[in-house]
């Protein structure tokens, strides 16, 4: 039996190949690599270069080869660029989706696992956030993830398919092993973009709001090492092997930390003290996002093994640093 790894040659997909990998499964991964890297896939998966919506050619690969559980992380996922192009969004996130349901359902593949977001709780009144919170996206990014996470339940209602979705919330750090990391140019992640200002890469880091309903006025998030989310796909995967119900997830660790706590954090591990520009608020910010993390434990029995942000930091700067050597290399 076979995993399909979607969007298995971007950051956390090719965090969850490795993964896979390592535990000694076969692994199939379909990327169209518009934002993701052939070099992120190890030679020991195999690689189709395509597109998750295109039905042709996710049938032949269903038809042609075994394949018992879905892991689907293929989609865009940056909100400011959702809101300048929702139906970009609305087609390669829900449309494509669709398709590639269309074909789990046809190849009666039993296991799926969504790669969901906390973007669809919007701006909550109380935190942490439970999975039980009202559901109010405000953004095409957020309502496109929820539009999926419907057809999953709808789907599975109606043919013998058991999911497993997890929301997450701020996913950051690097393989510890250094085998991969975020690696997009454009990405606008503050553990990446804090890195980048310590080693030199950006003139300077912005602060989007200093006045928030916070202890030090910025805004608060929940930030999980991508190695410990993985894992939680392996943990969903054997859930649902197991013949696990569906289920919908947070994925995080329960604990929030302010934008200047990361900056202060950067700057420990880079022992660099780059300039910091505090701006205007951002429109559409949560004031805070944590998970509220109890049901992913009881239901999964996951245990995260790198809940420490100066580890989460140390990481993504190790990751940054090599980026920059290769950079400098070429």
């Amino acid at each position: 039996m076979s995993v399909l790894v979607t969007g298995g040659a971007g950051y956390i997909g090719s965090h969850m190949v490795l993964q896979l990998l390592d535990a000694g499964e076969e692994v199939f991964v379909l990327d169209n690599l518009s934002t993701g890297f052939r070099w992120a896939v190890p030679n020991s998966a195999q690689f189709l270069e395509g597109d998750v919506g295109d039905l042709d050619l996710v049938n032949g690969l269903f038809k042609e080869h075994k394949i018992e559980s879905v892991v689907h992380f293929a989609g865009s996922i940056v909100v400011p660029e959702s809101v300048a192009d929702p139906l970009g969004y609305y087609l390669n996130n829900t449309c494509k989706t669709r398709n590639l349901l269309s074909c789990v359902v046809k190849a009666k593949i039993p296991n799926f696992v969504f790669s969901s977001t906390a973007a669809v709780y919007g701006i909550p009144k109380i935190n942490p956030v439970g999975e039980d919170t009202e559901l109010q996206p405000i953004s095409p990014y957020g309502n496109s993830k929820l539009m999926t996470e419907t057809m999953l339940s709808d789907t599975a209602k109606a043919h013998p398919l058991h999911f497993v979705a997890l929301r997450y919330f701020n996913v950051a750090g690097a393989d510890p092993k250094g085998r991969s990391g975020q690696s997009s140019a454009c990405a606008t992640h503050l553990i990446k973009v804090a890195s980048e200002a310590a080693l030199g890469l950006r003139p300077r880091l912005e602060v989007f709001g200093t006045d928030y309903e916070t202890p030090d006025g910025t805004c608060v998030r929940d930030y999980i090492h991508v190695t410990d989310l993985v894992r939680a796909h392996v943990d969903a995967l054997r859930y649902l092997r197991d013949g696990g119900e569906s289920v919908v997830l947070n994925c995080g660790y329960g604990e929030g930390y302010s934008v200047l706590d990361v900056i202060e954090a950067v700057k420990r591990a880079s022992q660099s003290d780059f300039p910091v520009h505090l701006t205007e608020r951002r429109e559409g910010d949560p004031p805070e996002l944590v998970a509220g993390a109890g049901r992913i434990r009881e239901v999964l029995g996951w245990e995260p093994q790198l809940n420490d942000l100066d580890r989460i930091v140390g990481d993504a700067l190790s990751w940054e640093k090599r980026l920059k050597q290769v950079r400098v290399a070429q």
